[in-house]
């Protein structure tokens, strides 16, 4: 799969495809049926696939920071799932205030015609773009009679009699229901990022923790979670992680801490991805680091119960290289 940042970056090897626009957050079910529907149109006419979507999304462009929905996935993870369908280009757009006053007959001219050369095109029948979101679903198909392409409605998938979206996967994290979001994602919900430096607390505590970058404006998830670590074996490490303030030591900032069960290797550096499986309660603020450190034992051992009651990846002990 190619990721091609930017119009600047198209060559003519990249006109002539069959295409989709989204944002893609989360590459759920809904946007692997897209992908799929486009893979056989692409198949049929014997051209690749690809997927435009855009750096910032369009809503965090737009919208107060604090008012942001919760990002599912950032680029990197997207691109990470995309890798898993039919997916031959990813061209991601750099919102920014150039292109968000783009007419719609520009963004289609630039985009679609010359940048792309779309044949076909695969789109959410209320799909709007364009400066002041002039564009809809039926000036496309306008478009595409008049330079060639032909344009189509997205499939609708759905599951229990509604529609998968990222805000039905979105809401189901809220609300702690991680089973509901494994089904409409295809997967375990995961965070991915990079192991940092930390301020040596959980060390301190005799809870060591591997402190990942969120790299994210809003997280959907907060609290105490049983997890599995992808990238450092074979085979997933289990764990426990928290994400949020860490009211206890008086954070401000969202972190994200795992503490890695039966394992004793340096990871600094390293490229994790967080798979999350069971909630075990709220963040809370505690009247000592000695309260504390017990409230993090319990964590473990209620993560020990569930891998065994589970039967996911065995492990029991403790993690170095954290912090």
């Amino acid at each position: 799969m190619e990721l091609i940042r930017g119009l600047h970056n198209l060559k003519d090897r990249h006109r002539g495809c069959v295409a989709t626009i989204g944002n893609f957050d989360g590459v759920h079910r809904g946007h692997q049926a897209i992908i799929s529907q486009l893979a056989e149109m692409g198949a049929k006419l014997q051209l690749p696939t690809t997927l435009i979507t855009f750096e910032p999304q369009p809503l965090e462009y737009f919208m107060n920071t604090e008012a942001v929905p919760a990002r599912l996935t950032r680029l990197r993870e997207k691109l990470q799932a995309m890798r898993r369908y039919a997916v031959d280009r990813v061209l991601c757009l750099n919102f920014n205030a150039e292109l968000a006053a783009l007419s719609p007959q520009e963004f289609i001219q630039r985009i679609l015609v010359d940048g792309l050369g779309v044949r076909y095109l695969v789109i959410g029948d209320d799909f709007r773009f364009g400066a002041k979101r002039a564009g809809n679903f039926a000036l496309l198909r306008e478009a595409g009679k008049a330079h060639g392409f032909e344009v189509v409605p997205m499939k609708t998938f759905m599951l229990d009699g509604e529609r998968v979206s990222s805000t039905r996967v979105r809401a189901a994290l809220q609300r702690n229901d991680l089973a509901t979001a494994e089904r409409l994602l295809g997967r375990s919900y995961r965070i991915c990022g990079r192991v940092a430096h930390g301020n040596k607390l959980g060390r301190t505590l005799g809870v060591p923790t591997a402190n990942v970058h969120l790299h994210r404006l809003v997280t959907p998830l907060h609290g105490i979670y049983v997890v599995e670590a992808h990238g450092l074996d074979d085979a997933a490490v289990p764990g426990v992680a928290s994400i949020g303030t860490r009211p206890a030591i008086g954070g401000t900032r969202t972190l994200l801490e795992v503490h890695l069960l039966d394992f004793n290797r340096e990871i600094y550096g390293h490229y994790l991805q967080i798979s999350f499986l069971q909630k075990l309660r709220e963040e809370q603020n505690f009247e000592s680091l000695d309260e504390l450190k017990h409230a993090m034992q319990r964590d473990i051992d209620q993560a020990r119960t569930w891998f065994l009651q589970h039967q996911h990846t065995a492990g029991i002990g403790h993690a170095a290289g954290h912090s």
